[in-house]
This record gives structure tokens, C-alpha cells and sequence, in this order.
């Protein structure tokens, strides 16, 4: 049969385009179910802060009436801006085992992007690096970490027979406390004199300052992270949703600020619990019994994910890095976590993964985003 590829219009689209992934992997035991509350939230034009400087188009792909795929194509004006490119972007990517579902999905989502003068499709994007990006090329038989896709691995083929190229790689480096000693020393002796040589000292956040520390992250994050290929700056307003998505996962061990001696914000570190344990028994809902085992998410959480770690470029060569790192090491001997992953890292982020070398870690997941021209 043919495959017919349309936008998505209506509620009752919307249901299809977030209830697809959970159909074609319901039998994958990797695959963990986002709640469905938060992926219409995230989709929804009123309630992401994307749609202040984006715009999307999703697409349903059936063959027979049922629905065999799904695909957005989007635009990010204020990356775009930043970057001074053109590109288009698309993410949200689920499909069956069919080249030419694969083809047909692009081929509309493509039309879009050059209908608005677009000249390069990168992704997948869901709907930026900040929120899930990549398709898995290393590491499918290891459970994901919180906000960690898994796909399954003829995701890879469908994209390389379309033509599209590797962009860039992004890493998981996986930590584990027992391993503490192949931490090189030198990190010891920069954590242990931080303070007294630079003045520096790496504090918790609290959840009842967590805007005002969010706001110390933003800054330190469009400082810290602005070279990096494929930023875009955190405003006000993506803020706002960060503060809400994090009300969930807070732990006051794992969430640090290194401030120098004036109060000035020099360094952060969100380490988040993985609540994919938790996920995975909540099969996408809160209810009947889902938030039972939210309640239960600290005996069932026995990880972390290192989301963002990063130093302001003036503070770089004084040990802040060395201090928040010695800093998760202490709250994982606190917390008896043993085990963590910091993700995603640019695979051209030479200083990060020099760095996570320095400390032990070994790569064990590889995630890539692909591109193609648009002509």
C-alpha cells in the first residue's frame, strides 16, 4: 500500500502523533515511556517557550489508515540568528521498519523546511540539544538515563540511506565510585585548594531559591557553553520551563554553584536522579498508581545523569571544574549512588572529554545528529 504523509490537525491527531512511540516499542524492554502529560505540554505551542522564537509543523505518516510513522519539522529563528545559518531542524522521529515510510516522512517535512527558505535539514532535534537530540548508535543494550532517547538500531540505517551525514556525535561518559582511583590526583590537589588560592566555594542549591539559582545558571550557561555547536542561549522564559521540569527531579545533593568571594556565580552543576527507574514503571501515567511510585522515586533511583556542568571562561583555569567534580564524588559517597553518566558531551568538546578521561570515565553510549543540504 502506499504511504500518505499529512500535517497533524485536531486532538485526536495530536493522541496519535504522542501515542506512536509507545506502540511500536511496547515490546522493547530499553525503550522507557516519557509521561504522556509532559509530552503534550511539550508539543503544545501555548505551553513550550520554543514557540516564542520557533515555529512546527508535525506529521503522521499511514499506510492503510494506520498510522506507521511520525516526524516535525521546525525552525529556531533565534538559533538560526546566532549561528547566522539557515538551517532547518526536525526531530520527534518514529517509524516503522520501512525505507520508504522513512522517505516519505522526510520528503514532507523537507518541503516544509525549503518552503521557508531553509537550506540545510539537521537532527533529530526534539525541539533543540537542550531538550532530546540524536539518534542511538552506541550503547542499545543499556538502559537509558532521564531525557536519554533509545531507538532501535535500524533508526541508523533509515537516515544513511536517505543520504544524511553525520553533523556531530554526542557521548555519555559513564562514571562509577568504585573506580574513584583512577581519578588523576592532580584533581584532588585543585579541589582541595580552591578555596583558599581563588576564593571559590561550591555551595547546594535549595529548592527554595532554585529560580534565583536558575537564573545564576542561565548566566553562567550562556557564558560557558556559547561556542559550542548547536547553543542556543537560555532566556528568561526557558528559565521558567527549566524551574518547572526540575521541581520533579530536585535533589539538593546532586544540584551545586561554585561562587567566588563577591557572591559572583562562577560555575554550576545540575546532576539529576534518574528517574527513568521510576518511569519505567509508570508506563506514561500518573494514574491510577503511577504517582506511587513517584513517591517511592529515592529508594528506586540508583544513578545519576550529569546534565550540565560548566565553568565560566574567566574561572576556567582555577580548579572549579576539579572542585565540582570532587564535590559529586562526596554527595555519591552520601547518597550511596555509585554510578552516573555525564551527557550529552560534544565529541568535539576536547577540554570536556579530557576532563572526564582525567576522572576515569569511559564512553558507553554514542548518539548522532545527521544533516543534509536542502536543495
Amino acid at each position: 500500500m502506499s504511504v500518505e504523509v499529512r500535517p497533524v490537525r485536531g486532538v485526536r491527531e495530536l493522541r496519535e502523533f504522542v501515542a506512536l512511540p509507545y506502540r511500536l516499542h511496547a515490546n522493547e524492554a530499553r525503550w522507557v515511556p516519557p509521561l504522556r502529560l509532559e509530552r503534550y505540554l511539550h508539543l503544545g505551542r501555548r505551553t513550550n517557550p520554543f514557540f516564542r522564537h520557533g515555529e512546527a509543523e508535525y506529521f503522521l505518516a499511514r499506510r492503510g489508515g494506520r498510522v506507521v510513522g511520525r516526524i516535525s519539522a521546525h525552525i529556531d529563528y533565534r538559533f538560526s540568528e546566532f549561528h547566522g545559518n539557515r538551517w532547518g531542524l526536525f526531530g520527534f522521529f518514529e517509524c516503522v521498519d520501512d525505507q520508504s515510510v522513512a522517505s516519505a516522512l522526510f520528503d514532507a517535512a523537507e518541503g516544509w523546511l525549503r518552503a521557508r527558505g531553509r537550506d540545510r535539514i539537521v537532527g533529530p532535534m526534539d525541539f533543540t540539544l537542550n531538550d532530546e537530540g540524536g539518534v542511538l548508535v552506541e550503547g542499545f543494550d543499556l538502559d537509558p538515563l532521564v531525557r536519554q532517547p533509545w531507538h532501535p538500531p535500524f533508526y541508523r540505517r533509515l537516515f544513511e540511506e536517505l543520504g544524511f551525514e553525520k553533523a556531530m556525535d554526542l557521548l555519555s561518559w559513564e562514571l562509577r565510585i568504585e573506580e574513584r582511583d583512577k581519578v588523576r590526583p592532580l584533581i584532588w590537589r585543585l579541589a582541595e585548594r580552591l578555596e583558599e588560592r581563588h576564593g571559590v566555594r561550591i555551595r547546594p542549591m535549595s529548592r527554595r531559591s532554585l529560580w534565583r539559582d536558575l537564573q545564576a545558571f542561565g548566566e553562567i550557561y550562556n557564558e560557558a557553553w556559547r561556542r559550542n555547536w548547536g547553543f542556543v542561549p537560555y532566556d528568561e522564559h526557558n528559565l521558567r520551563q527549566l524551574w518547572f521540569d526540575l521541581q520533579l527531579t530536585f535533589d539538593r545533593e546532586w544540584f551545586m554553584l561554585a561562587e567566588a568571594r563577591d557572591g559572583e556565580p562562577v560555575g554550576v552543576a545540575i546532576t539529576i536522579p534518574d528517574i527513568n527507574r521510576v518511569l519505567a514503571r509508570m508506563r506514561g501515567r500518573l494514574l491510577p498508581f503511577g504517582f506511587v511510585h513517584y513517591l517511592r522515586r529515592r529508594s528506586l533511583c540508583d544513578q545519576v545523569r550529569i546534565g550540565f556542568l560548566g565553568v565560566k571562561p574567566a574561572w576556567q583555569h582555577t580548579g572549579v571544574a576539579a572542585g565540582l567534580y570532587a564535590a559529586h564524588y562526596r554527595a555519591s559517597e552520601r547518597t550511596g549512588i555509585g554510578r552516573g553518566e555525564a551527557s550529552w558531551i560534544l565529541e568535539t568538546n576536547s577540554s570536556m572529554n579530557r576532563a572526564l578521561e582525567a576522572l576515569g570515565a569511559r564512553v558507553v553510549k554514542r548518539w548522532r545528529v545527521y544533516e543534509r543540504p536542502l536543495g
